[in-house]
């Protein structure tokens, strides 16, 4: 695949706490190209709002998952997410995923750098021409061009169907493949901030432990001996267990946002879940493991999200809630380590209960 990015691009390097302020709409529009994107990356109308606005970076984006083939990590350049500046759905037919939007750093720029990082930067400009910021297109969108990117004509849609593109559509475009055995990319969250180094060794040691079960040796002592060790810790039992129904139940609470729910234990929910793990077609995903039996307020109900891998509209059937503060922490995941992406876990209502 042709690489997307590359160091040699506008580059910040930004870390995770640093202040930053999205450059003007003129500005980040002469950066884009007819479909507005840099490096294949869309910049979403949604994300204008923020335009002239000042926010701290949240996570370098040096890296991200695949959630249309679910092929692991993907490699990606020059991109950071902002401290909880999600997606509001609106110029895409109100898709409710609330996704993070991801940053080029063309689009921002440092609020007063210290004089080292000055220094640095120009230092940096003599020595390597080629890394100047991105030379803006002389065709540059506008306003109006920009909202039309977010629907696509295909061929094959049934006459009416609207097909959308957005950051998480356009992803593997943007990206390209990371093999998470490539231990660079771990130096990489190190060095960025993005993970700490405990929380890394845990999830290295989690995959790990989970490499040498799946061999099938002594499987019930090792399992026993990392409940015994997780308990004593006060960490989240062995996750990686499934159902065992062929048909799943249901339960309807009509929660709304605000109300307080308690999240059922991991064997109250797997009885809920078939083979796959899934309750009437909805994925428990061992990242949600952590969560069990906590409290949460849930944020808003989920009906429709854009599909990924088709840019279609999808309505969720049953009921279906986001939980506030309830994300992917990416420490579970087989081939996705760390991934900053943080995003959001959809539960059913069967796996909840509400706290009076």
């Amino acid at each position: 695949m042709e690489q997307v990015g590359s160091e040699n691009a506008t580059s910040l390097r930004l870390r995770p706490g640093e202040t930053v302020e999205v450059r003007s709409e003129a500005e980040i529009l002469r950066t884009l190209d007819s479909q507005g994107r840099l490096d294949a990356l869309p910049f979403m109308p949604e994300m204008l709002e923020y335009c002239g606005k000042q926010f701290k970076v949240y996570k370098r984006s040096d890296k991200t998952c695949d959630t249309i083939n679910s092929t692991g990590s993907r490699r990606m350049w020059n991109t950071v997410h902002l401290e909880d500046l999600r997606c509001n759905g609106a110029a895409h037919g109100g898709c409710q995923a609330r996704c993070l939007f991801f940053w080029k750093e063309a689009w921002l720029k440092r609020v007063h750098p210290s004089l080292s990082r000055r220094v640095a930067t120009k230092i940096r400009l003599l020595l390597d021409p080629a890394s100047k910021p991105t030379s803006p297109n002389e065709n540059s969108l506008t306003h109006d061009e920009l909202i039309g990117t977010t629907l696509i004509s295909d061929k094959n849609a049934i006459p009416g169907e609207e097909i959308y593109a957005c950051q998480a559509t356009e992803l593997l475009k943007a990206s390209a493949p990371l093999a998470w055995w490539d231990i660079r990319q771990y130096f990489r969250d190190l060095r960025s901030g993005d993970f700490g180094l405990v929380d890394l060794t845990s999830a290295i040691l989690v995959r790990a432990f989970n490499i040498l079960v799946k061999f099938g040796v002594g499987y019930r002592a090792l399992i026993w001996s990392y409940n015994k060790f997780q308990h004593a810790r006060g960490g989240t039992p062995y996750p990686y267990r499934n159902g065992a129904l062929t048909k799943t139940p249901s339960e309807e609470l009509n929660l709304q946002p605000g109300e307080l729910v308690q999240i059922k234990t991991h064997d109250e929910i797997l009885e809920t879940l078939d083979k796959r793990n899934k309750n009437r077609g909805l994925f428990f995903d061992v990242e949600m493991a952590p969560y069990c039996n906590g409290r949460f307020k849930v944020l808003q109900r989920v009906e429709r999200i854009i599909s990924e891998k088709t840019g279609k509209m999808t309505t969720l059937p049953g009921g279906c809630v986001m939980l506030e503060g309830v994300i992917c922490r990416a420490i579970y995941s087989d081939r996705r380590i760390a991934c900053p992406r943080s995003i959001y876990s959809y539960w059913r209502e069967i796996w909840l209960k509400r706290v009076e």
